[in-house]
């Protein structure tokens, strides 16, 4: 277990209690963003096992942050979290690189769920 995570979502809250599923379960939180352009930047410097990406976003959302980041690293691990739980963003979301979805308000054991099947 373990594993350097990116957390990138616009609300501070949001960030703090994935932060905090995710340190209690032993998971080590690399860096935080508040939008697309920034989670671009942090990958490129913190290069983490896995980013946890909001998908409606300021600046740059999810969907693009994710197009942009597999372009730097085929085999980034991202995982998508979202409220809103439509089909066509799920959609977008996989075939831009997510490897899984987790829809907000949401679960821990479904965040780690995802987690531990991306990046075990």
């Amino acid at each position: 277990m373990g594993g350097e995570i990116l957390i990138v979502d616009d609300a501070a809250f949001m960030r703090m209690m994935i932060k905090d599923i995710l340190t209690k379960n032993g998971y080590k939180v690399a860096g935080e963003a508040e939008d697309g352009k920034k989670a671009i930047d942090k990958y490129n410097e913190l290069k983490p096992d896995l980013v946890i990406m909001d998908i409606t976003m300021p600046e740059m959302d999810g969907i693009q942050a994710v197009r942009e980041i597999k372009k730097i690293d085929s085999n980034a691990n991202i995982i998508m979290c979202s409220a809103m739980g439509q089909q066509a963003m799920v959609i977008d979301a996989i075939q831009a690189g997510a490897k899984d979805f987790v829809v907000k308000p949401f679960q821990p054991e479904r965040v780690l769920e995802a987690v531990k099947k991306a990046i075990g």
